[in-house]
């Protein structure tokens, strides 16, 4: 999972005061984009099932427990679990 920003869009009601989330983007954004890639890399018919097969992978796990593959055609490096040594 990336860390990348989430864009965000003004509103014209602006924000409480204090308010001061930011959003956060879903663990398996990365593996949609990757879906949506492929559908634009050739013949969806061969292209889309790898990476869609990740990102039901994805979406079925738990936080924390994301496949670790690499994308098939976002030039991203393949997502790492990350370790908690107690």
């Amino acid at each position: 999972m990336s860390q990348r920003e989430v864009p965000r869009r003004e509103s014209p009601w602006g924000r409480p005061e204090g308010d001061t989330r930011q959003p956060k983007a879903h663990r398996c954004n990365d593996r949609v984009e990757d879906v949506v890639q492929a559908c634009f890399e050739g013949n969806p018919f061969k292209t889309v099932p790898g990476p869609f097969k990740l990102f039901w992978q994805c979406m079925q796990s738990n936080p924390g427990e994301e496949p670790t593959e690499p994308f098939y055609y976002l030039q991203l490096p393949p997502p790492t679990r990350e370790v908690k040594l107690e």
